[in-house]
C-alpha cells in the first residue's frame, strides 16, 4: 500500500456522520474517531451499511466537511465497524486541535479501493437537466473520466437521469448521467452513462491539468463571463 501525505494523530473524539446508506436510507449518528490527519479520519462505531466512494458528512463541534469512504473494516475483525475517510476539502478547517505536520506516515488500512479513473478535485460550474423536469446549477467538487460529485442542496432521487454540462473556461462537455448516491443537502455523485468521445477528451485534457484530489491548488473554472 502507498504511504498517506500526511501524518495520523490518535485521538477519540465524538463527531456526527451523516448521509445515505446503500438503501438510500437517511442517516445521523454520532461516533468516535480513532485517528486524524490534515486529510482524512478512521471512526469506529460505525452503524449504517455505506459502500465505498460515499460521500459522508462529518461534523465535529460547529464545522462541517465532506469526506469520501475510502475503506470500510470487515466484519467480525477488530475493524469492523471502522471507516477509513478521505477529506475532500481539507482546506476547511474542521478540529481544533493541533495536527503531525510533514512527513509521510506509514498507516496501513484493512481495505482499499483501486480505482481504475482516479477523482481529481476541482470547482467547475455544471449545469443538470433533469429528464422531464427542471434544471439546475452546481459545482463539480470532483470529477473523473467515468462520473463527478456535485455540490448542490436541492435533492434528487437515487437511479435519476440527468443531462449534465460540464464547464471549462469558454466551452463545456455534455453527458448523459445517472445519480449513483446522494447525501441531503450537500450533493450528489453522478456516473456518466453516455458520452462522445469528443466531449469525453475534452474531460480527459482538463484532468491532465490536475493533480488528484487537488495536491496542487484547485482551478475554479465556470461559464464564461456575459459582455455588459
Amino acid at each position: 500500500m502507498g504511504k498517506r501525505s500526511q501524518p495520523r494523530k490518535q485521538v477519540e473524539v465524538p463527531v456526527r456522520i451523516f448521509g445515505t446508506d446503500r438503501r438510500g436510507q437517511v442517516f445521523s449518528e454520532k461516533v468516535l474517531t480513532v485517528n486524524v490527519s490534515r486529510n482524512g479520519a478512521e471512526v469506529a462505531g460505525v452503524r449504517p451499511d455505506l459502500g465505498l466512494d460515499e460521500i459522508v458528512g462529518l461534523t465535529y463541534g460547529n464545522n462541517r466537511v465532506h469526506f469520501r469512504v475510502k475503506w470500510i473494516g470487515e466484519p467480525g475483525t477488530p475493524r469492523a465497524g471502522h471507516l477509513g475517510l478521505l477529506n475532500i476539502a481539507p482546506e476547511k478547517p474542521l478540529w481544533d486541535f493541533p495536527l503531525p505536520s510533514g512527513a509521510l506516515d506509514d498507516y496501513q488500512a484493512t481495505a482499499v479501493e483501486h480505482r481504475t479513473n482516479p477523482r481529481y478535485r476541482c470547482q467547475n460550474s455544471i449545469e443538470i437537466h433533469v429528464e422531464d423536469g427542471p434544471s439546475f446549477w452546481g459545482t463539480v467538487a470532483d470529477l473523473s473520466l467515468t462520473g463527478c460529485y456535485v455540490e448542490i442542496p436541492i435533492p434528487l432521487e437515487l437511479g435519476k437521469n440527468l443531462r449534465v454540462g460540464i464547464w471549462f473556461g469558454q466551452s463545456k462537455a455534455w453527458a448523459n448521467a445517472r445519480v449513483a448516491h446522494r447525501t441531503p443537502g450537500m450533493g450528489v455523485g453522478l456516473k456518466f452513462t453516455e458520452i462522445s468521445e469528443e466531449d469525453l477528451d475534452q474531460i480527459r485534457r482538463f484532468l491532465q491539468t490536475l493533480a488528484p484530489f487537488a495536491r496542487k491548488p484547485l482551478r475554479v473554472v465556470g461559464p464564461p463571463q456575459r459582455s455588459s
